[in-house]
């Protein structure tokens, strides 16, 4: 799974450390997460997805492998 945090976080000049005390996990959450080392939880996308205003499909997305 991919994802767009790190765009839409500059869309909103947000850093990492803000966007991780937004949903209530750590820095290196959020850093995993982007780097695609780890796949959120449903919860965790919902809430990620919710901090931009944005849907959960507009943030995360499948490549064809996945």
């Amino acid at each position: 799974m991919n994802n767009k945090i790190r765009v839409a976080r500059a869309e909103v000049r947000m850093t990492q450390q803000q966007l991780a005390e937004a949903v209530d996990v750590s820095r290196q959450t959020i850093n995993a997460i982007e780097s695609g080392k780890f796949v959120p939880s449903t919860v965790l996308a919902l809430k990620i997805a919710r901090t931009f205003g944005k849907s959960v499909e507009d943030i995360f997305f499948l490549e064809d492998e996945d």
